[in-house]
């Protein structure tokens, strides 16, 4: 058993769908279980009170809550991609039925919860061992919403 879990809280009864939304994106995803609500519950009973699934060997638990509680991106799913294609593929996901471009890398999927796309490529520009370039890789990065790691290559080399 992992020892601590990402809990994330949904509104209206959302964290059947986005676990189900989560799983399909990563290869390695799965939904592991849930608990329904039960008569006396804050709400329908038989609906999923908590669902719980793992993606790349993390676990997460999704409650369904009421609105009481907002997410923003002073934490957020941080999600190391391979290269640019999965970026982009993560970041169009993300950003499909509702999601918003946040910056630097930071997007909120339909439900609010922020994700930042990110890649271990990237911090070879902006923590580079130029300090030069590292802080035209930075500049630039602070200039864009979705990571563009030839344009991060680029500001990092002075081009």
């Amino acid at each position: 058993m992992q020892k601590i879990v990402t809990n994330i809280w949904y509104t209206d009864g959302a964290a059947q769908e986005a676990a189900e939304f989560y799983t399909s994106l990563f290869e390695d995803a799965k939904i592991t279980g849930s608990i329904p609500f039960v008569e006396d519950a804050h709400g329908k009973a038989g609906t999923a009170m908590v669902v719980n699934w793992e993606l790349a060997g993390q676990q997460f638990t999704g409650i369904n809550g009421d609105a009481s509680a907002k997410h923003d991106h002073a934490m957020s799913l941080l999600v190391n991609c391979d290269d640019q294609a999965e970026i982009d593929r993560l970041w169009d996901a993300f950003l499909s039925n509702g999601g918003k471009e946040i910056e630097c890398g930071w997007v909120a999927d339909k439900w609010g919860v922020n994700w930042q796309v990110w890649s271990t490529e990237a911090e070879k520009y902006v923590g580079g061992p130029d300090k030069a370039g590292a802080e035209r890789a930075v500049k630039a990065m602070y200039g864009m919403k979705k990571i563009d790691l030839q344009g991060l290559k680029d500001a990092y080399e002075g081009k």
